[in-house]
């Protein structure tokens, strides 16, 4: 007999529940069964199981994750039984750590930690997470004095083993949909008289859990054992189930709650905390929706359902509410709509003030959703941004120019953080400020390389004009299995804003099938390369070229070397703020360069503020901020790169690119992954060490020649639209309608 069994039931991403197995065949504790309980609607992953010989699987006769769990608990053999969902993974200890407290416990109950990773890369960030003790010392003050407080309240004769378990599994949950039977170990004769409610496809856990709670005389908390909720970040395409978007939801709550009361005695722990749940659904949700939603269903038919829900709350739960909660439920109580409406009102105002005192933010924000949607959109005016304002550059530079030379009728507009110096008197505004917010609400085009904020609302007479940031070698968005430097709603984000794109710029064929697909984009395609190119065909170039570099101080003896590496997603250290570490020895390069090349250094903008070249002044050029990249093409004789996106504009100029790509195997394996295959298809070496970069340029010649015939094929096939146009040309079609001649 197993000391656990491990129950999981399977619907569809085999994927993710590999994933899931291997974590378990990786445990450090293996006296456990796996029983792996299939749904009727499931995936075939007969060939997957190949590798899991020691899996048992058995077909679950029901539909619905309640109704395979209830198969696996009938058929466990362990003495305990751990659930475990087919999208989530456990840690190598996790369970030794609550094995070792079994000793006769009803329940030994882990910690659940949420993440959007795999199991690797949640591991690397929480070697990295960086604790502050102090810190530490006070979460862990409040947390003991929270405990302590929750301890007084209850009677005297009260089972605190049972009380703690239901302080951790539900009291501190937020939220009912939170509540959840993973993480924990179930004694197996005890469990099986709890059975899970088939009917529920969101809610069934917790008509098992409560009633399982309610009967625990004994139980241990094994905090260092954690389960590994794991969030999809592709909630469109592949949605967990919490992820799923269906109407049903809401009536599903209140009859699992209405059902699960029927499971405990009313004057129990667990129904407390049952019923605080579905108030504070309702004073915290719910009530937003009944004042913001512009679906009536919340005032009418959602008003009158939650209504008897709330009434059959015990006393005692309506009375522990502060008075602007039970002023809420009051109003619900004797059916007065208004009277919910007005009280929200005045709660959301209240926060809505106080998020104005302490965050500038809030204001600009406000007036642009209560007053500036609702000025008239202006024909005439176009907004630019370039890289979240940072600076004046990229395609939209090049469009502005184009339009600002040949229609002065239009007033143009430039969001810009910093000092640059726009021609031809385009107004200035700073991003994140009331005139920001105006202009998005009042201008009549936008045009930006990246998405605009979330906050941001398109209007029907406005065009949105998204010209990206260059042809994707890493994988984008959709085409992304994991996304490890954003949030878990980057791709649900991305999917709703890429609903604004009027047009989007493609540089080539390439491009256009891939964002066709990684976007899920079905707009107008604008294919005539990117406007920033333009300058790379310009008929005065050279001069173009000899003026940049005296602006910059180059010696006019010295060829130039520009370096310019992409940022790593496992860099970012938390929203907004991204670590950099240069990997090549610019000092070898000094030493054996030096007498005939300088180095132009430009980073990632993410990363540009990390670069510090202190002492090497002479050969190093710190170019991070030079706000246009495409100039310093201009005037490069060799680029270095690795995954950064500029070696396909570079090839514009049928100049050598070589590649330093120190770290290949894990970008493409566990980042991001490519497009294209970089052995084969690149216009350049992989190189892997400095050493060999020095080599590389030491013989620059032969490199060319060596691999002349793959640059050829590559410049067909990526720099195909580029012709010095694409400025006009898009302008025109945005604009007017149409391709300029």
């Amino acid at each position: 007999m197993n000391k656990i069994s491990v129950v999981i039931p399977f619907y569809k991403y085999k994927n993710y529940l590999k994933e899931c197995l291997d974590s378990l065949e990786q445990s450090t504790f293996q006296d456990f069964e796996t029983i792996l309980v299939l749904d009727p609607e499931s995936e075939d992953i007969s060939s997957l199981l190949e590798a899991y010989p020691q899996v048992r699987v058995i077909q679950s006769p029901n539909a619905g994750v309640a109704a395979c769990r209830n198969v696996g608990v009938k058929e466990a053999r362990g003495e305990y039984i751990y659930f475990l969902d087919e999208d989530d993974y456990v840690l190598d200890d996790t369970l030794s750590l609550l094995a070792a407290k079994i000793a006769g416990q009803d329940i030994i109950y882990g910690k659940v930690e949420n993440t959007w990773n795999n199991k690797l890369n949640f591991l690397d960030k929480k070697a990295k997470k960086q604790i502050d003790p102090d810190l530490e010392e006070e979460r862990e003050l409040r947390k003991q004095e929270r405990i302590s407080n929750y301890k007084q309240n209850l009677p005297s004769d009260t089972n605190w083993n049972q009380a703690l378990a239901v302080y951790w599994l539900l009291a501190r949950k937020k939220g009912l949909r939170n509540v959840t039977v993973l993480g924990n170990l179930y004694r197996t004769d005890k469990i099986k008289n709890y059975p899970f409610h088939e009917s529920f496809r969101y809610y069934s856990d917790i008509t098992c859990l409560i009633p399982f709670l309610d009967s625990v005389t004994t139980a241990y908390r094994a905090e260092e054992a954690i389960y590994v909720k794991r969030k999809h970040n592709d909630p469109i395409n592949y949605p967990a189930l919490r992820q799923e978007e269906n109407d049903n939801r809401f009536e599903e709550r209140c009859q699992a709650v209405e059902y699960t009361r029927t499971l405990v005695e009313p004057s129990s722990l667990v129904r407390f905390y049952l019923d605080q749940k579905i108030i504070q659904y309702y004073t915290k949700n719910m009530t937003k929706s009944i004042r913001r939603s512009k679906d009536d269903i919340w005032r009418t038919q959602y008003f009158e359902r939650i209504r008897p829900v709330i009434e059959n709350c015990e006393p005692s739960v309506i009375d522990s509410l502060n008075r602007k909660n039970k002023k809420l439920v009051e109003a619900l109580l004797a059916s007065d709509l208004n009277k919910v409406q007005r009280q929200t009102r005045w709660i959301l105002g209240k926060k809505k003030f106080k998020s104005m005192v302490k965050n500038k933010n809030t204001a600009y924000k406000l007036a642009y959703y209560h007053r500036y949607l609702k000025m008239d959109v202006n024909p005439k005016v176009i907004l630019f941004e370039s890289f979240m304002a940072k600076n004046y550059s990229d395609s939209p530079k090049y469009i502005y120019e184009y339009i600002a030379k040949n229609y002065p009728e239009f007033t143009c507009v430039w969001a810009i953080n910093d000092d640059a110096e726009v021609p031809f008197g385009a107004k200035k505004i700073k991003r994140f400020s009331f005139q920001y917010a105006y202009y998005l609400a009042t201008a009549k085009y936008l045009v930006f390389n990246v998405r605009p904020p979330l906050w941001y609302r398109k209007r029907e007479e406005q065009v949105f004009l998204e010209t990206w940031h260059g042809t994707p070698l890493k994988r984008l968005v959709f085409d992304q299995e994991e996304v490890t430097s954003a949030s878990p709603k980057y791709k649900e984000q991305f999917y709703k804003q890429r609903k604004d794109w009027d047009y989007l710029v493609s540089a080539n064929p390439f491009s256009t099938e891939t964002f066709r697909r990684c976007f899920m984009y079905d707009g107008k395609m604008l294919e005539y390369g990117y406007p920033r190119n333009d300058i790379l065909y310009d008929e005065h170039k050279e001069a173009l070229a000899d003026s940049i570099r005296t602006k910059l101080n180059i010696p006019k003896d010295k060829k130039t070397i520009l370096y310019a590496p992409t940022w790593r997603d496992d860099e970012i250290i938390e929203k907004g703020k991204y670590s950099f570490t240069l990997a090549l020895d610019l000092n070898l390069l000094k030493e054996r360069l030096s007498d005939e090349y300088v180095v132009l250094l430009r980073t990632h903008h993410y990363v540009a503020e990390h670069i510090d070249v202190s002492g090497m002044e002479d050969f190093v050029f710190n170019v991070c901020t030079y706000d246009d990249i495409s100039e310093l093409y201009l005037i490069s004789d060799i680029c270095i790169t690795d995954y950064s996106s500029v070696f396909f504009d570079y090839a514009n100029l049928r100049r050598p690119i070589l590649f330093y790509t120190y770290d290949i195997d894990k970008y493409k394996n566990q980042l991001r992954g490519f497009y294209i295959d970089m052995e084969t298809e690149i216009p350049g070496p992989l190189l892997y060490t400095s050493e060999e970069v020095v080599q590389a340029i030491e013989n620059i010649d032969q490199v060319n020649e060596q691999y002349k015939e793959r640059y050829d094929a590559f410049y067909d096939r990526f720099c195909c639209y580029d012709d010095g146009h694409a400025s006009e040309n898009v302008a025109e079609e945005v604009l007017f309608g149409k391709k300029k001649g």
